[in-house]
C-alpha cells in the first residue's frame, strides 16, 4: 500500500473525529473562546443528554435497516405519566421510575409485535405510534404542564457526582478522569493482544500509543475544565454507563451480531439460523426502554411534563446515528461513532446559538449536515454498482 493510500485510509477511518475536532476548534475561535468554558461544557452535556440516551435505543433499530419515528411522542407520554404519579399521586422516586420504565418497555414491545409478527412496515407502525402517543400525552396532561417534581427526581438531571458523595469536586473529578484513562488504555491493549492471539492483522503499535495519548489528553483536559466548576454531572455518568453497555451489546453479544446480520441481509441471516423476527422485536422493545430513560432525564431537567415535550427528538437521535456513519440500509454503525455524531450536532447547535444565529438557520444547517452524511454513505455504494 502506498503512502497516499495509507493516509487516505486513516482519514476515512477517523473522518468523524476529524470533523468533530475541526467544528469544535472553529466555534472556539468564532465565539472568542467561550465554547469550552467550564459552564458551557456542562450545558452541552445537560442539553444533549436525552439525545445520547435515545441514540442507545435508536442505533440497534437503525442497524436492522429501519427507524423508529415514535420515540419523541413516547418520551412525552412517559414524562406525563411520571408527572401524574409524582405530583398528583405523590409516589416516590423508585416506584415512579419502575412504572415509567415498564410502560416504555410495553410500548416498545407493542411496536415490535406488529413489526415482527405481522410484517407491517416499521415506518407505518412507528408513525402510528408517534400520532397516538402525542394524542395520549395531551389527554393525560389535559393540555397543561404538570410540575414541579420531587427533589429526589430532579436530582437525575440537576445533581453532580461530587454532591452524591459529599466530596471535593476537583479531587473526585480528577480521580475519576484518571480511572477512565486507565480503563481506556487497558481496553486498547487487551483488544490488540486478542487480535494478535487470533492472528488478526493489527495496526502498528505507534498508532495505538498515539490514540491512547490523544484520548487521555482530551479526557484530562475536559475533566479539568469541568472540575473547576462543579465536577461531572450525574447524568454524564448515566450516559457513559449506557454507552459502554450498548457498545458491548452491539459488538460482543449474539443479539448485537444478529442486528448487523439482519441489517446486512435479512433473508441470508434467516437462512443462516438467525431469528430475524426475534431480533426485530427486541430492537424495538429496547428502543421503548431507552425512550423511557430519556423521558425521565428530560422531565427531571425541565422539572415538569409538558404536552410539547419530545417534539422532533426522534429526528435528533436518527440524525446523530447517520451523521456518525450508521448506514441507511442497515448493517453498519457503532455507539461510539453515533456518540460523536451526537456531539457534532450538539456543538453546531450550541455554537450557532452563542453566535446569535437564528433557530431557522440552525435547522437549515442541521438539515444540510444530515443530507451530506447520508450522501457520503449511499453515493459511493451506488457508484460501485
Amino acid at each position: 500500500m502506498t503512502k497516499g493510500n495509507k493516509v487516505g485510509k486513516i482519514l476515512k477511518q477517523y473522518s468523524m473525529v476529524i470533523i468533530l475536532v475541526v467544528i469544535a476548534v472553529l466555534f472556539q475561535v468564532m465565539t472568542g473562546g467561550l465554547m469550552f468554558t467550564n459552564t458551557n461544557l456542562t450545558n452541552i452535556i445537560l442539553q444533549n443528554s436525552y439525545v445520547v440516551i435515545l441514540v442507545c435505543g435508536m442505533l440497534p433499530v437503525i442497524l436492522t435497516g429501519n427507524v423508529d419515528l415514535s420515540v419523541g411522542s413516547v418520551l412525552a407520554f412517559i414524562g406525563a405519566i411520571a408527572a401524574i404519579l409524582q405530583v398528583k399521586f405523590k409516589w416516590g422516586f423508585l416506584p415512579t421510575t419502575i412504572v415509567s420504565l415498564a410502560v416504555g418497555i410495553a410500548i416498545g414491545a407493542w411496536n415490535g409485535f406488529w413489526i415482527s409478527v405481522y410484517d407491517i412496515p416499521p415506518f407505518i407502525v412507528t408513525l402510528s405510534g408517534e400520532l397516538a402517543f402525542r394524542g395520549l400525552t395531551q389527554v393525560v396532561l389535559d393540555g397543561a404542564s404538570i410540575g414541579p417534581f420531587q427533589d429526589s427526581f430532579r436530582a437525575i438531571a440537576s445533581s453532580y457526582i461530587a454532591d452524591l458523595f459529599g466530596a471535593d469536586p476537583f479531587v473526585l473529578t480528577m480521580i475519576l478522569a484518571v480511572i477512565a484513562c486507565a480503563v481506556f488504555v487497558f481496553v486498547q491493549i487487551k483488544d490488540r493482544a486478542n487480535k494478535i492471539k487470533n492472528e488478526i492483522p493489527v495496526k502498528p503499535i505507534a498508532g495505538t500509543i498515539a490514540l491512547c495519548v490523544v484520548i487521555c489528553a482530551v479526557i484530562l483536559w475536559l475533566s479539568i475544565e469541568m472540575a473547576s466548576y462543579r465536577g461531572y454531572p450525574t447524568v454524564l455518568l448515566i450516559m457513559l454507563v449506557l454507552c459502554v453497555l450498548y457498545s458491548f451489546i452491539c459488538k460482543k453479544t449474539i443479539f448485537g451480531r444478529s442486528l448487523y446480520a439482519v441489517g446486512g441481509n435479512r433473508k441470508a441471516a434467516a437462512l443462516s439460523g438467525i431469528k430475524d423476527r426475534k431480533t426485530m422485536f427486541l430492537a424495538y422493545t429496547n428502543n421503548g426502554l431507552m425512550a423511557s430513560v430519556a423521558a425521565l432525564v428530560y422531565a427531571a431537567r425541565l422539572n415538569a411534563a409538558t404536552p410539547k415535550a419530545g417534539v422532533n427528538f426522534e429526528l435528533d437521535a436518527i440524525a446523530a446515528c447517520y451523521v456518525g456513519g450508521a448506514s441507511v440500509s442497515g448493517g453498519a454503525g457503532s455507539i461510539a461513532l453515533a456518540l460523536i455524531g451526537c456531539f457534532v450536532i450538539a456543538i453546531l447547535n450550541n455554537g450557532m446559538s452563542m453566535m446569535g444565529i437564528s433557530a431557522d438557520w440552525q435547522q437549515t444547517v442541521k438539515g444540510i449536515v444530515i443530507l451530506a452524511s447520508v450522501a457520503l454513505d449511499l453515493v459511493p455504494k451506488r457508484k460501485r454498482k
